[in-house]
């Protein structure tokens, strides 16, 4: 297994004196910097017996970076609540808050109790200027084709899915621009979000509050009476949610929003378990897109004859991970999307959602409706040397067999 490359942050943090009043300070700008600079998405401090252990989350995987001495591990995660605006004597309850670091990145700041002291995970919402369109996602053309047309409905949901990480919501706020840019203000566009994470411009973003009775559900119909025309829902994330977003499908406006779910065919199973109508799937859903984010093989990466190598993936040739200083000794160098989409209509396909059939059946109608799942595209990335064998089952998991009704999809 190949192993990252010790970070020059580690020594940068060796040659400060623990004993400076300004330590904690230091540690901290240092920190936010260097994460920035490694492209990463989150920071993990993670207190523990030997001290306070920093990780930077890169491309999707977590990366050791440094280990802080332990007993300046309050100093660490108390300046952090203070940039924050965080309780710093509340040490005993998660706190969460938001900072603007470098006037230019939004990070978000949660704090947790635990056995060695408090853990901090700092969120970076970088890439507010990056994939600002539908054509930056990189999505390919037999998805950005429909979704490009779907966006410019007035009515019906279109839902994002995927697991935690797999950039549903950098989707959403794409499509939002889109439309606003598209449309040039002629529609209008409002959102309801958990927490807000980038500001798009010519949408009425608002977050939900909810020590003032303020959630999901209830900010919808607040929000329905505002004269809205696209209505962007951060998460469906419980009935009342999935409701009252998709009523508002089915009444002449457009619905954009994200769910947690492992496939598009898997979605409407879980909706349908969450005690939505058939009916108001069948009617009210346009389109569901589910993603992963795979990562990219380094240039060092080289082709592999082992069988083993393939790891039961239906492919021919794949190429391997090495290990270079271009990528850290990871082996990889960026992200891509991985994603499947569900269009609905009135075909077989409905009708299967009207008699409640079985996820497996609903993903093999799509598949024969011309659906393109993510199993076929992984498989082509992996013989285009996108990525490795080994980082599809990172992603699409272990276990997980190539499904019957999937062909190739190298054709």
């Amino acid at each position: 297994m190949l192993q990252a490359t010790p970070h020059p942050l580690g020594e940068e943090f060796a040659g400060l004196d623990p004993a400076d009043p300004q330590y904690a300070t230091a540690v901290v700008d240092r920190m936010l910097a260097a994460a920035r600079a490694a492209a990463a998405s989150d920071i993990h401090l993670q207190p523990a017996e030997n001290g306070l252990q920093l990780k930077f989350r890169i491309d999707g995987v977590l990366q050791p970076v440094a280990v802080l001495p332990a007993k300046l591990a309050v100093n660490i995660i108390a300046r952090l609540k203070v940039l924050a605006q965080l309780l710093t004597y509340r040490t005993d309850c998660p706190q969460e808050g938001r900072l603007r670091a470098d006037g230019e990145v939004e990070v978000r700041v949660c704090t947790f109790p635990t056995l060695h002291g408090e853990r901090a995970v700092v969120r970076l919402f970088g890439g507010s200027q990056e994939y600002q369109r539908l054509d930056d996602l990189g999505l390919p053309d037999d998805v950005s084709r429909p979704l490009r047309q779907l966006v410019a409905e007035t009515s019906g949901a279109i839902l994002v899915s995927g697991p935690a990480g797999s950039g549903k919501t950098t989707t959403v706020y794409a499509s939002l621009r889109e439309i606003a840019r598209e449309t040039a203000g002629a529609r209008s566009l409002v959102s309801l979000e958990d927490p807000i994470e980038v500001a798009v411009p010519g949408v009425a973003q608002s977050q939900v509050n909810a020590a003032a009775g303020l959630d999901l559900a209830a900010g919808l119909r607040f929000l329905m009476r505002q004269d809205p025309e696209v209505i962007m829902v951060g998460e469906i994330r419980d009935r009342a949610t999935a409701e009252a977003a998709l009523q508002a499908s089915l009444t002449g406006h457009l619905l954009l929003s994200t769910f947690h779910a492992g496939s598009a065919a898997e979605t409407i199973g879980r909706l349908l378990d969450m005690g939505i109508e058939p009916y108001v799937l069948r009617s009210g859903l346009l389109a569901i897109l589910c993603q992963r984010l795979l990562r990219r093989l380094c240039t060092c990466a080289q082709p592999s004859d082992d069988l083993d190598a393939r790891l039961g993936l239906p492919v021919e040739r794949v190429w391997v991970p090495r290990a270079c200083d271009a990528c850290g000794g990871t082996g990889y160098r960026g992200r891509f999307l991985l994603v499947e989409m569900l269009a609905l209509g009135r075909s077989e396909l409905s009708r299967a959602i009207l008699a409640r059939c079985e996820t497996p059946l609903i993903e093999r109608l799509a598949g024969e409706k011309g659906m393109i799942d993510r199993w076929q595209r992984a498989c082509r990335a992996v013989s285009d040397g996108l990525t490795s064998p080994a980082e599809v089952r990172r992603v699409l998991g272990i276990s997980a067999s190539f499904p019957r009704h999937s062909g190739s999809g190298l054709g």
